[in-house]
């Protein structure tokens, strides 16, 4: 991996490491939208930080008792939506909310139940090509799925959730002008960093393999959205 100047750390005084506890080890991971299917036929909306790629496949990290586990079992069309950096207070909107009713007792405390998540966070659904629940319209990526594997994580607490890509939607803005590349300079997820929203910072380097190389210290695109 190509690097240039990496932000340095503070400087050490005594110690380098102390053993932690934390409640949660989100540390720093993209944001996503997850729609799917309710048993009426009605659409349910929730924002997951437990998300990553492979290939065409998303592996994705679920509470058992949401909604969106409940569609997933029966129903396992969905799209997985990426919003920007400055979508965040919509994806704050619906942090606090549940399609499920009653609320599970499993919930944070403050969680309440809404059947219209896309109202209620501000967002617009859009139709999709090859699934049933619709793509968030406002978020630069938009991924049709189907999730081929559903299944219990190690602690049994959680599902995970192994959807694979059929169809991929990216605002113009964000992708390279005649090639089917992402424009890392003009694209920035929604980063949630042990509970907190972040975007990315300047651009550091890049890997041997990228197909969109730019030479050092060349100025960044805005991101759209941001």
């Amino acid at each position: 991996m190509h690097t240039a100047h990496p932000t340095a750390l503070p400087a050490a005084a005594g110690p380098t490491h102390v053993e932690i506890e934390p409640g949660v080890l989100y540390f720093g991971t993209p944001v996503v939208l997850l729609s799917t299917e309710n048993e009426d036929g009605s659409f349910n909306l929730a924002p997951v930080s437990s998300a990553w790629a492979l290939a065409r496949t998303v592996v994705i990290g679920l509470g058992r008792d949401g909604q969106t586990a409940h569609n997933l079992g029966s129903r396992p069309e969905l799209v997985i939506s990426l919003p920007s950096p400055a979508q965040w207070p919509a994806v704050e909107r619906l942090a606090a909310l549940t399609g499920r009713y009653p609320v599970p007792a499993t919930k944070p405390e403050g969680c309440r139940y809404e059947p219209d998540k896309f109202a209620a966070a501000g967002l617009t659904g859009e139709p999709s090509h090859l699934v049933g629940p619709p793509r968030v319209a406002a978020c630069p990526i938009q991924l049709e799925a189907r999730a081929e594997r559903v299944r219990p994580d190690g602690s049994g607490g959680f599902l995970v959730v192994e959807a694979v890509v059929r169809k991929v939607h990216a605002d113009a803005r964000i992708v390279v002008p005649g090639t089917d590349h992402i424009d890392p300079a003009a694209w920035s997820p929604l980063v949630y960093n042990f509970r907190h929203y972040f975007g990315l910072g300047p651009e550091l380097g890049h890997s041997y393999r990228t197909r969109t190389p730019r030479g050092a210290g060349a100025p960044a695109a805005r991101p759209a959205g941001g």
